[in-house]
C-alpha cells in the first residue's frame, strides 16, 4: 500500500514521507509549522504532481 504518512519532529515541525509499497521512502518533504500546512502540501503534490514536467540538469 502506497501511503503519506506525517510526523512532528523534535522543532515542532509537521512533516510528511511518501512511502512506497515495498515500505521504502520515495520522498519526504519541508517541515511546517502547521498539520494542515502539511495536509495542504500533499493535497498539491497529489494534485498536480502527476502534470510536472520532469527537467533533468545533469
Amino acid at each position: 500500500m502506497v501511503r503519506y504518512e506525517i510526523h512532528l519532529n523534535r522543532a515542532g515541525e509537521y512533516w510528511w514521507q511518501l512511502v512506497a509499497a515495498n515500505n521504502q521512502i520515495v520522498c519526504w518533504s519541508e517541515g511546517y509549522v502547521t498539520k494542515q500546512a502539511a495536509i495542504d502540501s500533499i493535497n498539491w503534490v497529489k494534485r498536480w504532481g502527476s502534470s510536472v514536467p520532469i527537467q533533468d540538469l545533469t
